[in-house]
């Protein structure tokens, strides 16, 4: 047991301050507070870090404002498309869900499949097939859809292009949410969930829900939450190297998380950033982007909110 409690979140990386289609940074600070309140009071009581990110998780879904979710961006055939992934640092379990829809929080089905399944990742069709059998919750299509993404994804098609949510003229933000918690018992867990790209090929995969790469948890070493081009994550295996430069490197987080990033940027000039605890509470952040949506609760501490 500890007497303290740890949690940090993000809500995507990139430009922040200036919003094509309607989202504001005044918006963004106070669903962030909102949330950390939420997921400091259950971690207080006890919670385990797994049920705290899923939780924390599945509120970012439920809030339109972000790119996953309720507010998922649509891709070429303007659809929603969204993957989720989560993991227990204290036994590595961990569960992921790619290409699903009419999920109403994704981040639960991916819950399931690490309670439930005999698997670590399912997608698309055997995904939901899956969420029949284990009674998550469906709602109707137009339930995801906002009139902000179906704005980026007009826009996106006359443009003939593949874009990010909030996407203007570069820099851009960059999509997905994420949550890392530590909890009383001293155990670690993350969880990271995405609607993906503006105007993508259906069925793209990207980084979130591939474990390693956009989510990490090992209480050996540290918890990991990705968010960016999802392509260079899964090129570099990021959150698992970061999670390495702590337990082989002997590096602290902060120093872990910057070296990744810096890794990220040599090797792929890679865009986006990471969220992390370690095996003590110390949380930390880093990102190559202008900016990244994120707040914090460090060893039971003050919350604490940044745009970069």
């Amino acid at each position: 047991m500890t007497n303290s409690y740890s949690l940090i979140l993000h809500g995507g990386a990139g430009a922040i301050q200036t919003l094509k289609f309607g989202s504001s940074e005044e918006g963004f600070q106070q669903s962030i507070n909102a949330i950390l309140y939420q997921g400091r009071q259950r971690l207080e009581r006890g919670d385990s870090a797994l049920d705290v990110v899923e939780y924390c998780v599945s509120l970012l879904e439920n809030d339109p404002l972000y790119n996953a979710g309720r507010g998922s961006v649509l891709n070429a055939k303007g659809k929603v498309e969204m993957d989720a992934a989560l993991m227990n640092g204290a036994d590595l379990r961990a569960g992921s869900v790619a290409c699903v829809s009419q999920i109403k929080n994704p981040i639960s089905l991916a819950r399931q499949v690490l309670d439930h399944g005999q698997q670590v990742l399912l997608v698309a069709y055997g995904a939901m097939e899956f969420a029949k059998l284990r009674d998550v919750e469906f709602c109707p299509e137009e339930y995801f859809v906002t009139p902000m993404r179906v704005k980026q994804w007009e826009a996106a098609q006359a443009a003939g292009t593949i874009t990010l949510d909030h996407e203007r003229v570069k820099p851009e933000k960059l999509g997905t949410v994420g949550a890392v918690a530590y909890d009383l018992n001293g155990d670690l867990a993350a969880a990271t969930s995405t609607g993906g790209l503006v105007n993508n090929s259906w069925g793209r995969v990207g980084d979130s829900p591939i474990i390693g790469a956009g989510v990490y948890a090992d209480n050996q070493s540290c918890a990991v939450s990705a968010t960016g081009y999802g392509e260079a994550f899964l090129r570099t295996v990021l959150s698992k190297t970061i999670a390495m430069f702590v337990q082989w490197r002997g590096m602290d987080v902060e120093t872990a998380t910057q070296a990744g990033i810096e890794y990220l940027v040599n090797r792929v000039q890679g865009q986006g950033g990471v969220i992390a605890i370690d095996a003590a509470g110390r949380c930390a952040s880093a990102q190559s982007t202008t900016g990244m949506v994120c707040g914090w609760i460090e060893q039971g501490g003050e919350s604490y909110y940044t745009l970069g």
